[in-house]
């Protein structure tokens, strides 16, 4: 299972209503998640290492992720995280 990580237009950003999503804030930490839908994330700050078996992803500030239902990963989270989000119910 692929996460996908992109840069989208600001045009783009606006169309999808980003900035209505909820907002996620976490500290510098460590831990397990497993995805029981599609996930879509804007980061506004921090650095994050997604680890899965297949890959290791890294996200900055500026990236617009999707990741997929039944994906479990591990997240390490290297600087404070604050990110737009949204759940995509199948």
């Amino acid at each position: 299972m692929d996460i996908e990580i992109k840069k989208i237009s600001t045009t783009e950003f606006r169309k999808m209503g980003i900035n209505n999503w909820p907002i996620w804030e976490k500290e510098v930490s460590a831990f397990d998640w497993n995805y029981d839908e599609v996930e879509q994330f804007y980061l506004l700050q921090g650095k994050v290492k997604i680890k899965t078996d297949e890959k290791e992803y890294e996200v900055l500030p500026g990236d617009f992720v999707t990741c997929p239902k039944g994906l479990d990963c591990n997240w390490e989270i290297e600087e404070y995280v604050k990110k737009h989000y949204h759940f995509i119910a199948e």
